[in-house]
Protein backbone atom coordinates (compact mmCIF):
# COMPACT_ATOMS: atom_id res chain seq x y z
CA UNK A 1 0.00 0.00 0.00
CA UNK A 2 1.05 3.52 -1.25
CA UNK A 3 2.52 5.64 1.78
CA UNK A 4 1.77 9.61 1.84
CA UNK A 5 4.26 11.84 0.68
CA UNK A 6 5.14 14.95 2.35
CA UNK A 7 7.42 17.72 1.17
CA UNK A 8 9.13 20.79 2.66
CA UNK A 9 9.38 23.73 1.19
CA UNK A 10 10.40 27.23 1.54
CA UNK A 11 13.16 29.29 0.59
CA UNK A 12 16.52 28.95 1.85
CA UNK A 13 17.81 29.14 6.05
CA UNK A 14 14.24 29.30 7.06
CA UNK A 15 15.56 25.77 9.19
CA UNK A 16 13.98 23.19 6.40
CA UNK A 17 17.00 20.97 7.43
CA UNK A 18 16.98 21.22 11.12
CA UNK A 19 13.12 20.35 10.93
CA UNK A 20 13.68 17.41 8.60
CA UNK A 21 15.86 16.07 10.92
CA UNK A 22 14.40 16.11 13.78
CA UNK A 23 11.75 14.39 12.61
CA UNK A 24 13.35 11.76 10.98
CA UNK A 25 15.60 11.68 13.84
CA UNK A 26 18.77 11.12 12.36
CA UNK A 27 21.32 14.35 10.47
CA UNK A 28 20.45 14.79 6.64
CA UNK A 29 23.59 13.24 5.07
CA UNK A 30 24.04 9.91 5.97
CA UNK A 31 27.05 7.77 4.78
CA UNK A 32 26.22 4.06 4.89
CA UNK A 33 28.96 1.64 5.21
CA UNK A 34 27.57 -0.92 2.83
CA UNK A 35 28.42 -2.30 -0.36
CA UNK A 36 27.92 0.05 -3.41
CA UNK A 37 25.97 2.76 -0.91
CA UNK A 38 26.78 6.32 -0.75
CA UNK A 39 23.76 8.27 0.13
CA UNK A 40 22.93 11.61 0.75
CA UNK A 41 19.78 11.25 2.26
CA UNK A 42 17.08 13.68 0.90
CA UNK A 43 13.72 11.74 1.79
CA UNK A 44 12.97 9.21 4.80
CA UNK A 45 10.42 7.57 6.06
CA UNK A 46 8.67 8.44 9.28
CA UNK A 47 5.72 7.54 11.15
CA UNK A 48 3.53 9.78 13.02
CA UNK A 49 0.52 8.31 15.35
CA UNK A 50 0.64 4.82 13.76
CA UNK A 51 1.00 5.95 10.17
CA UNK A 52 3.82 5.51 7.89
CA UNK A 53 4.62 8.17 5.25
CA UNK A 54 7.74 9.68 3.71
CA UNK A 55 8.79 13.12 4.05
CA UNK A 56 11.00 14.94 1.33
CA UNK A 57 13.14 17.75 1.97
CA UNK A 58 13.10 19.74 -1.31
CA UNK A 59 16.29 22.51 -0.26
CA UNK A 60 15.88 25.92 -0.46
CA UNK A 61 15.14 28.05 -3.05
CA UNK A 62 18.53 29.10 -4.54
CA UNK A 63 18.75 32.85 -6.52
CA UNK A 64 21.47 34.07 -8.58
CA UNK A 65 19.07 37.13 -9.68
CA UNK A 66 15.80 38.39 -9.61
CA UNK A 67 15.08 37.34 -13.02
CA UNK A 68 15.78 33.63 -11.68
CA UNK A 69 12.55 34.01 -9.02
CA UNK A 70 9.91 32.78 -10.55
CA UNK A 71 11.66 29.90 -12.20
CA UNK A 72 12.79 28.24 -9.23
CA UNK A 73 9.81 28.96 -7.98
CA UNK A 74 8.13 27.38 -10.59
CA UNK A 75 10.53 24.18 -10.11
CA UNK A 76 9.71 23.97 -5.92
CA UNK A 77 6.46 24.02 -6.67
CA UNK A 78 6.23 22.05 -9.72
CA UNK A 79 8.20 19.11 -7.47
CA UNK A 80 5.54 19.65 -4.54
CA UNK A 81 2.54 19.44 -7.02
CA UNK A 82 3.96 16.48 -8.61
CA UNK A 83 5.33 14.14 -5.67
CA UNK A 84 3.74 15.14 -2.30
CA UNK A 85 0.09 14.84 -1.13
CA UNK A 86 0.93 17.21 1.77
CA UNK A 87 3.40 19.97 1.56
CA UNK A 88 4.55 21.64 4.44
CA UNK A 89 5.29 25.63 3.91
CA UNK A 90 8.24 26.53 6.20
CA UNK A 91 8.67 30.59 6.85
CA UNK A 92 10.60 32.94 9.33
CA UNK A 93 8.62 34.10 11.67
CA UNK A 94 11.31 37.07 12.25
CA UNK A 95 11.90 37.72 9.12
CA UNK A 96 8.44 38.08 8.18
CA UNK A 97 6.57 37.48 5.08
CA UNK A 98 8.49 38.06 2.09
CA UNK A 99 8.04 38.79 -1.85
CA UNK A 100 9.39 35.03 -2.04
CA UNK A 101 7.06 33.73 0.57
CA UNK A 102 3.91 35.22 -1.41
CA UNK A 103 5.33 34.18 -4.63
CA UNK A 104 5.38 30.82 -3.18
CA UNK A 105 2.46 30.88 -1.46
CA UNK A 106 0.94 32.08 -5.10
CA UNK A 107 2.35 28.70 -6.45
CA UNK A 108 1.20 26.26 -4.08
CA UNK A 109 -2.47 28.04 -3.88
CA UNK A 110 -2.31 27.26 -7.99
CA UNK A 111 -2.19 23.57 -6.72
CA UNK A 112 -4.53 20.75 -5.50
CA UNK A 113 -2.51 19.94 -3.00
CA UNK A 114 -3.27 20.62 0.81
CA UNK A 115 -0.41 22.97 2.74
CA UNK A 116 0.83 22.92 6.21
CA UNK A 117 2.05 27.05 7.01
CA UNK A 118 4.80 26.85 9.25
CA UNK A 119 6.30 29.78 10.78
CA UNK A 120 9.71 28.79 12.39
CA UNK A 121 12.21 30.71 14.97
CA UNK A 122 8.92 31.18 17.22
CA UNK A 123 11.48 30.82 19.90
CA UNK A 124 8.91 31.78 23.16
CA UNK A 125 7.17 28.86 24.32
CA UNK A 126 3.44 28.94 25.51
CA UNK A 127 3.12 32.03 23.95
CA UNK A 128 1.64 32.97 20.39
CA UNK A 129 3.99 35.72 19.20
CA UNK A 130 2.13 39.05 17.54
CA UNK A 131 4.49 38.83 13.63
CA UNK A 132 2.42 35.09 13.12
CA UNK A 133 -0.61 37.19 12.43
CA UNK A 134 1.07 39.04 9.31
CA UNK A 135 1.03 35.37 7.87
CA UNK A 136 -2.56 34.81 7.45
CA UNK A 137 -1.74 37.32 4.31
CA UNK A 138 -0.44 34.69 2.62
CA UNK A 139 -4.17 33.05 2.34
CA UNK A 140 -3.10 29.53 3.38
CA UNK A 141 -4.98 29.11 6.63
CA UNK A 142 -3.47 29.04 10.17
CA UNK A 143 0.12 29.83 10.07
CA UNK A 144 1.57 27.28 13.06
CA UNK A 145 4.66 28.21 15.63
CA UNK A 146 7.48 25.88 15.07
CA UNK A 147 11.32 26.53 16.98
CA UNK A 148 12.95 23.88 14.84
CA UNK A 149 15.76 24.20 17.10
CA UNK A 150 14.10 23.88 20.24
CA UNK A 151 12.10 20.89 18.97
CA UNK A 152 8.96 22.86 19.88
CA UNK A 153 5.71 22.45 18.14
CA UNK A 154 6.57 19.66 16.06
CA UNK A 155 3.86 17.86 17.46
CA UNK A 156 0.69 20.00 16.50
CA UNK A 157 2.47 20.15 12.72
CA UNK A 158 2.08 16.68 12.29
CA UNK A 159 -1.41 16.35 13.62
CA UNK A 160 -2.15 18.61 11.13
CA UNK A 161 -0.57 17.13 8.38
CA UNK A 162 -1.67 13.67 9.63
CA UNK A 163 -5.07 15.27 9.63
CA UNK A 164 -5.00 15.29 5.69
CA UNK A 165 -3.47 11.90 5.06
CA UNK A 166 -6.15 9.96 3.47
CA UNK A 167 -8.13 7.18 5.61
CA UNK A 168 -7.72 4.52 3.31
CA UNK A 169 -5.22 4.38 0.96
CA UNK A 170 -6.22 2.82 -2.14
CA UNK A 171 -3.48 1.02 -4.91
CA UNK A 172 -3.79 2.79 -8.14
CA UNK A 173 -2.57 -1.09 -9.55
CA UNK A 174 -4.12 -3.85 -9.21
CA UNK A 175 -1.98 -6.37 -7.49
CA UNK A 176 -1.60 -8.19 -10.71
CA UNK A 177 0.38 -5.30 -12.07
CA UNK A 178 3.82 -5.43 -11.56
CA UNK A 179 6.10 -2.05 -10.61
CA UNK A 180 9.35 -1.71 -12.57
CA UNK A 181 12.04 0.52 -12.37
CA UNK A 182 14.23 1.10 -15.21
CA UNK A 183 17.25 2.42 -13.51
CA UNK A 184 20.59 3.39 -14.09
CA UNK A 185 22.94 6.16 -14.85
CA UNK A 186 22.32 8.78 -18.10
CA UNK A 187 22.30 7.87 -21.48
CA UNK A 188 22.36 4.61 -20.86
CA UNK A 189 19.21 3.59 -22.88
CA UNK A 190 16.73 3.60 -20.23
CA UNK A 191 13.91 5.69 -22.30
CA UNK A 192 14.95 3.68 -25.47
CA UNK A 193 14.21 0.41 -23.76
CA UNK A 194 10.48 1.83 -22.55
CA UNK A 195 9.99 2.83 -26.04
CA UNK A 196 11.05 -0.44 -27.66
CA UNK A 197 8.47 -2.26 -25.00
CA UNK A 198 6.11 -0.09 -25.82
CA UNK A 199 6.17 0.26 -29.68
CA UNK A 200 6.29 4.15 -29.53
CA UNK A 201 7.82 7.33 -28.46
CA UNK A 202 6.83 7.72 -25.44
CA UNK A 203 9.50 8.96 -23.83
CA UNK A 204 12.04 11.64 -25.02
CA UNK A 205 15.05 9.79 -26.22
CA UNK A 206 18.26 12.33 -26.82
CA UNK A 207 21.92 11.89 -26.50
CA UNK A 208 22.40 14.16 -23.82
CA UNK A 209 22.42 12.17 -20.66
CA UNK A 210 20.22 13.41 -18.59
CA UNK A 211 17.23 14.34 -20.85
CA UNK A 212 14.55 12.64 -18.86
CA UNK A 213 14.33 14.79 -15.70
CA UNK A 214 11.05 13.21 -14.10
CA UNK A 215 9.95 9.78 -13.21
CA UNK A 216 7.36 8.28 -16.28
CA UNK A 217 5.08 6.07 -15.42
CA UNK A 218 3.57 3.68 -18.24
CA UNK A 219 1.14 0.80 -17.84
CA UNK A 220 1.69 -1.84 -20.78
CA UNK A 221 0.10 -5.77 -20.88
CA UNK A 222 0.60 -8.37 -22.14
CA UNK A 223 0.66 -12.08 -23.14
CA UNK A 224 3.06 -12.31 -20.17
CA UNK A 225 1.43 -10.17 -17.58
CA UNK A 226 0.77 -6.20 -16.48
CA UNK A 227 3.63 -3.97 -15.56
CA UNK A 228 3.93 -0.30 -14.83
CA UNK A 229 7.13 0.64 -16.47
CA UNK A 230 8.83 3.61 -14.77
CA UNK A 231 11.61 5.51 -16.74
CA UNK A 232 13.70 7.15 -14.35
CA UNK A 233 15.88 10.53 -14.55
CA UNK A 234 19.82 9.18 -14.87
CA UNK A 235 21.24 9.24 -11.02
CA UNK A 236 24.60 11.51 -11.93
CA UNK A 237 28.00 11.48 -9.91
CA UNK A 238 27.56 13.87 -7.04
CA UNK A 239 30.30 16.62 -8.56
CA UNK A 240 27.82 16.48 -11.53
CA UNK A 241 24.47 17.64 -9.22
CA UNK A 242 24.74 21.42 -9.71
CA UNK A 243 21.05 22.34 -10.94
CA UNK A 244 18.59 21.88 -7.90
CA UNK A 245 16.80 20.19 -10.59
CA UNK A 246 19.05 17.61 -11.07
CA UNK A 247 19.10 17.20 -7.83
CA UNK A 248 14.85 16.13 -7.23
CA UNK A 249 15.64 14.12 -10.27
CA UNK A 250 17.76 11.81 -8.30
CA UNK A 251 15.32 11.95 -5.19
CA UNK A 252 13.00 11.11 -8.02
CA UNK A 253 15.17 7.72 -9.26
CA UNK A 254 15.32 6.83 -5.42
CA UNK A 255 11.45 6.79 -4.87
CA UNK A 256 10.67 5.39 -7.68
CA UNK A 257 13.34 2.42 -6.54
CA UNK A 258 11.27 2.32 -2.91
CA UNK A 259 7.57 1.61 -4.72
CA UNK A 260 8.92 -0.64 -7.67
CA UNK A 261 8.52 -4.24 -7.39
CA UNK A 262 11.25 -5.05 -9.59
CA UNK A 263 14.82 -3.00 -10.31
CA UNK A 264 16.18 -3.97 -14.29
CA UNK A 265 19.79 -1.97 -13.45
CA UNK A 266 20.67 -0.85 -17.23
CA UNK A 267 24.82 -1.47 -17.57
CA UNK A 268 26.14 0.26 -21.34
CA UNK A 269 27.79 -2.39 -22.69
CA UNK A 270 30.27 -0.48 -24.39
CA UNK A 271 31.79 1.42 -21.14
CA UNK A 272 31.31 -1.71 -18.35
CA UNK A 273 30.59 -1.43 -15.17
CA UNK A 274 31.33 1.82 -13.82
CA UNK A 275 31.71 3.22 -9.42
CA UNK A 276 28.05 5.02 -10.82
CA UNK A 277 26.73 1.80 -11.65
CA UNK A 278 27.76 0.56 -8.62
CA UNK A 279 26.10 3.29 -6.20
CA UNK A 280 22.50 3.04 -8.26
CA UNK A 281 22.62 -1.01 -8.42
CA UNK A 282 23.45 -0.24 -4.78
CA UNK A 283 20.32 1.59 -3.67
CA UNK A 284 18.22 -0.65 -5.31
CA UNK A 285 20.13 -3.74 -3.57
CA UNK A 286 19.14 -1.76 0.23
CA UNK A 287 15.76 -1.11 -0.95
CA UNK A 288 15.11 -4.58 -0.59
CA UNK A 289 13.98 -5.32 -4.69
CA UNK A 290 13.87 -7.80 -7.19
CA UNK A 291 17.07 -6.83 -9.96
CA UNK A 292 17.16 -7.72 -12.97
CA UNK A 293 20.81 -6.34 -14.69
CA UNK A 294 19.98 -5.36 -18.02
CA UNK A 295 23.56 -4.97 -20.30
CA UNK A 296 22.42 -2.66 -23.15
CA UNK A 297 24.06 -2.06 -25.90
CA UNK A 298 25.01 -5.18 -26.90
CA UNK A 299 25.18 -5.10 -30.38
CA UNK A 300 27.27 -2.50 -30.52
CA UNK A 301 30.13 -5.16 -28.86
CA UNK A 302 32.58 -7.48 -30.97
CA UNK A 303 32.06 -10.95 -29.79
CA UNK A 304 33.46 -13.82 -29.86
CA UNK A 305 31.99 -17.73 -27.93
CA UNK A 306 33.51 -16.34 -24.24
CA UNK A 307 32.80 -12.53 -24.80
CA UNK A 308 29.27 -12.74 -22.78
CA UNK A 309 30.93 -15.43 -20.12
CA UNK A 310 33.52 -13.00 -19.34
CA UNK A 311 31.74 -10.07 -19.42
CA UNK A 312 29.66 -12.01 -16.28
CA UNK A 313 32.47 -12.53 -14.81
CA UNK A 314 33.09 -8.80 -14.60
CA UNK A 315 30.16 -7.82 -13.90
CA UNK A 316 30.01 -9.93 -10.76
CA UNK A 317 33.40 -9.50 -9.58
CA UNK A 318 32.81 -5.17 -9.85
CA UNK A 319 29.11 -5.81 -8.03
CA UNK A 320 30.21 -8.74 -5.83
CA UNK A 321 26.63 -8.09 -3.91
CA UNK A 322 24.54 -8.83 -6.72
CA UNK A 323 25.49 -12.06 -7.29
CA UNK A 324 22.25 -13.17 -7.05
CA UNK A 325 21.03 -10.87 -9.53
CA UNK A 326 20.58 -12.48 -13.71
CA UNK A 327 21.77 -10.76 -16.22
CA UNK A 328 19.82 -10.43 -19.45
CA UNK A 329 22.20 -8.76 -22.80
CA UNK A 330 19.89 -6.60 -25.11
CA UNK A 331 19.87 -3.99 -27.45
CA UNK A 332 16.67 -1.69 -26.81
CA UNK A 333 17.68 0.30 -30.34
CA UNK A 334 17.58 -3.07 -32.62
CA UNK A 335 15.01 -5.22 -30.01
CA UNK A 336 17.51 -7.96 -29.51
CA UNK A 337 16.26 -10.17 -26.33
CA UNK A 338 13.74 -7.55 -24.83
CA UNK A 339 11.31 -10.24 -24.94
CA UNK A 340 12.97 -11.81 -22.68
CA UNK A 341 12.54 -9.50 -19.81
CA UNK A 342 9.31 -10.48 -18.90
CA UNK A 343 9.53 -13.88 -17.98
CA UNK A 344 12.86 -12.50 -16.03
CA UNK A 345 10.27 -9.94 -14.71
CA UNK A 346 7.84 -12.67 -13.22
CA UNK A 347 10.04 -14.44 -11.66
CA UNK A 348 12.30 -12.48 -9.97
CA UNK A 349 9.04 -10.88 -8.63
CA UNK A 350 7.33 -14.22 -7.65
CA UNK A 351 10.71 -14.88 -5.64
CA UNK A 352 10.91 -11.54 -4.09
CA UNK A 353 7.86 -12.10 -2.02
CA UNK A 354 8.55 -16.13 -2.12
CA UNK A 355 7.13 -17.45 1.22
CA UNK A 356 8.62 -20.54 2.95
CA UNK A 357 6.42 -22.87 5.60
CA UNK A 358 8.35 -22.09 8.63
CA UNK A 359 8.59 -26.12 9.52
CA UNK A 360 10.53 -26.75 5.31
CA UNK A 361 12.40 -23.91 6.39
CA UNK A 362 13.45 -25.40 9.13
CA UNK A 363 14.29 -28.98 7.50
CA UNK A 364 16.99 -26.79 5.38
CA UNK A 365 17.87 -25.39 8.33
CA UNK A 366 19.11 -28.67 10.70
CA UNK A 367 20.56 -30.20 7.30
CA UNK A 368 23.03 -27.12 6.66
CA UNK A 369 23.75 -27.45 10.30
CA UNK A 370 24.69 -30.78 9.93
CA UNK A 371 26.97 -30.10 6.79
CA UNK A 372 28.82 -27.12 8.34
CA UNK A 373 29.15 -27.23 12.42
CA UNK A 374 28.15 -23.47 13.96
CA UNK A 375 31.34 -21.59 14.51
CA UNK A 376 33.26 -21.61 18.44
CA UNK A 377 34.75 -19.05 19.91
CA UNK A 378 37.15 -19.27 23.47
CA UNK A 379 35.04 -22.19 24.03
CA UNK A 380 31.75 -21.08 23.01
CA UNK A 381 30.28 -22.68 20.18
CA UNK A 382 26.76 -20.87 18.44
CA UNK A 383 23.74 -23.16 18.93
CA UNK A 384 21.40 -21.87 16.44
CA UNK A 385 17.68 -23.25 17.76
CA UNK A 386 15.56 -22.27 14.62
CA UNK A 387 14.36 -20.07 11.97
CA UNK A 388 11.33 -18.53 11.01
CA UNK A 389 10.33 -16.18 7.79
CA UNK A 390 9.57 -12.77 9.23
CA UNK A 391 8.42 -10.90 6.09
CA UNK A 392 8.60 -10.80 2.40
CA UNK A 393 9.81 -8.23 -0.44
CA UNK A 394 12.59 -9.08 0.48
CA UNK A 395 12.14 -12.86 2.02
CA UNK A 396 13.50 -12.29 5.49
CA UNK A 397 13.98 -14.91 8.30
CA UNK A 398 14.65 -14.52 11.69
CA UNK A 399 17.58 -16.78 13.23
CA UNK A 400 16.98 -17.69 16.76
CA UNK A 401 20.43 -18.46 18.61
CA UNK A 402 22.34 -18.24 21.67
CA UNK A 403 24.82 -15.53 21.33
CA UNK A 404 24.52 -12.93 18.38
CA UNK A 405 28.34 -12.44 18.78
CA UNK A 406 29.15 -16.06 17.28
CA UNK A 407 26.74 -15.24 14.84
CA UNK A 408 29.50 -14.75 11.60
CA UNK A 409 28.92 -13.21 8.72
CA UNK A 410 30.49 -16.14 7.31
CA UNK A 411 27.92 -17.98 8.62
CA UNK A 412 24.86 -16.17 7.35
CA UNK A 413 25.88 -16.29 3.98
CA UNK A 414 26.36 -20.01 4.22
CA UNK A 415 22.97 -20.25 5.31
CA UNK A 416 21.72 -17.39 2.63
CA UNK A 417 23.51 -19.65 0.25
CA UNK A 418 21.58 -22.85 1.21
CA UNK A 419 18.61 -21.19 1.58
CA UNK A 420 18.96 -20.53 -2.33
CA UNK A 421 20.35 -23.59 -3.12
CA UNK A 422 16.94 -24.96 -1.78
CA UNK A 423 14.08 -22.46 -2.74
CA UNK A 424 16.15 -20.45 -5.85
CA UNK A 425 15.30 -16.88 -4.94
CA UNK A 426 16.95 -15.40 -7.89
CA UNK A 427 17.13 -12.23 -8.91
CA UNK A 428 15.96 -11.35 -4.64
CA UNK A 429 18.27 -9.88 -1.33
CA UNK A 430 17.57 -12.32 1.41
CA UNK A 431 17.70 -10.46 4.88
CA UNK A 432 18.67 -12.33 7.88
CA UNK A 433 17.54 -10.75 11.39
CA UNK A 434 19.72 -12.59 14.17
CA UNK A 435 17.82 -12.92 17.87
CA UNK A 436 18.95 -14.48 21.16
CA UNK A 437 16.96 -16.70 23.09
CA UNK A 438 17.87 -19.29 26.17
CA UNK A 439 17.45 -23.04 25.91
CA UNK A 440 15.28 -22.88 28.86
CA UNK A 441 12.85 -20.57 26.94
CA UNK A 442 12.52 -23.28 24.24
Amino acid sequence: MAKPTVAIVGRPNVGKSTFFNYIIGQRLSIVEDKPGVTRDRVYAECNWRGKDFVVIDTGGIEIDNEDLISTEIANQATIAMNLADVIIFITDLKQGVTEIDKQIALMLKKTSKPVVLVCNKSDNYGKTPDEIYEFYNLGLGEPYPLSATNAIGIGDILDAVYEYFPKEQQEDESNETIKVAIIGKPNVGKSSLVNRILGEERVIVSNVAGTTRDAIDSYYENEFGKYNFIDTAGIRRKSKVNESIEKFSVMRTLLAIERSDVCLMLIDATEGVTDQDAKIAGEAHEAGKGIIIIVNKWDEIEKDTYTIEQFKKDVYNKLSYLTYAPILFISAKTGQRVNKIFELINNVASQNALRVSTSVLNQVLNEAIAIVQPPSDKGKRLKVFYMTQASTKPPTFVVFVNNKELFHFSYERYLVNQIRKEFGMQGTPIRIIVREKLEKDL
